[in-house]
């Protein structure tokens, strides 16, 4: 049977109000509700406060606790007070809270609308490259060597690796990857010869850092894999992250020394490229999953990534793609990169 409506009451022939007829009658309320700009001035201050802490985010001081540095891991999720702000704003029915929203709205979209909603990935890159921390804790050596080998990469490095698991990456990865060199505790596998393969000092007392050239067809690259210092959040202390930042200004010194043009550098930093204690590695160098990934490319913890601390990053050459590769047996996901040299 059809049901009847009636355009006075807004109702069908059963007495159900229609979703258009509420809105408008919403509408009408507020339309005749004087306190509509009076109420929420509180919501709306939040929503300035939470633009401005978007844009100055740089400028939020890193001497109580590395506060800021802790902000700029995890920027794009300050995102998620939006909707939380818009439904109190709702609640409240304050029109004053809702313009207000409009400020960290159009921030966020212009920080990370662009990660968010375009892929940036193109075609054309004859250079691949991988990078993983494979975790010194892994119960499956064998098994994660097996499936970032299944990637392709042209090369692949290898953070947190125990002297015990050594031996089972070396044989996973030998058929694939002919050449190969470990320094302390970070490894590369390449398909092209290696020559000058030596260890980076980051000023830890134990090497975490490497650097190799990579003869491919199309010329040298000179190539980085660095594992920097871990970072914590403690209750009385914040973030703790200064022996993280001595680390990242020795390596950025040591890349501004490199004689050749192209330059590679693979590993986990620990850090995010907004966090400006990375500033000596990060200004220097271009981050490829800015410039060519599909969304945010997190890869840790790899149960719910979080945050983009793996990083692969260029000089001289052009970033083509970027993507994260399926979860292994470590606690980071392993990240991908195609370049044109």
């Amino acid at each position: 049977m059809v049901q009847a409506y009636t355009q006075e009451t807004g109702q069908g022939g059963d007495g159900s109000e229609s979703a258009g007829s509420r809105a408008r009658r919403l509408l009408r309320r507020w339309r005749h509700d004087r306190g509509i700009w009076r109420r929420g001035l509180v919501t709306a201050g939040f929503a300035v406060l939470l633009a401005l802490m978007m844009v100055f985010h740089a400028q939020i001081p890193n001497r109580v606790g590395n506060l800021g540095s802790l902000l700029e891991t995890f920027l794009p999720w300050l995102g998620l007070f939006i909707p939380v702000l818009l439904v109190v704003a709702l609640v409240r029915r304050s029109a004053t809270a809702l313009i207000a929203l409009l400020l960290p709205v159009v921030v966020w979209l212009n920080l990370f609308g662009g990660l968010m909603f375009f892929d940036r990935s193109g075609t054309g890159g004859n250079f691949s490259v991988v990078t993983h921390n494979v975790n010194a804790d892994n119960t499956d050596p064998a098994g994660t060597a097996r499936k970032v080998s299944a990637s392709g990469a042209d090369v692949v490095a290898l953070e947190e690796l125990t002297g015990e698991a050594v031996p089972a990456y070396r044989k996973a990865l030998a058929d694939a990857y002919p050449f190969h060199t470990v320094q302390g505790t970070v490894g590369l596998w390449s398909k092209y010869p290696l020559r000058d393969s030596a260890p980076v000092d980051i000023k830890l007392g134990w090497t975490r850092a490497l650097r190799t050239t990579v003869a491919t067809p199309y010329g040298d690259v000179a190539v980085y894999v660095a594992h920097l210092p871990s970072v914590r959040v403690k209750s009385d202390k914040g973030f703790t992250a200064g022996q993280r930042d001595d680390s990242a200004e020795a390596l950025g010194e040591r890349i501004a020394d490199e004689r050749l043009g192209r330059v590679v550098l693979l590993g986990d930093l620990n850090g995010t490229m907004n966090d400006r204690a990375l500033a000596p590695v990060t200004s220097q160098l271009r981050s490829a999953q800015g410039a060519a990934g599909d969304g945010f490319g997190f890869s840790w913890p790899a149960s719910f990534p979080m945050a983009r601390i793996d990083q692969i990053m260029v000089r001289g050459m052009d970033p083509v793609s970027a993507w994260t590769l399926p979860r292994t047996a470590s606690d980071h996901l392993p990240v991908a990169a195609s370049v044109k040299l």
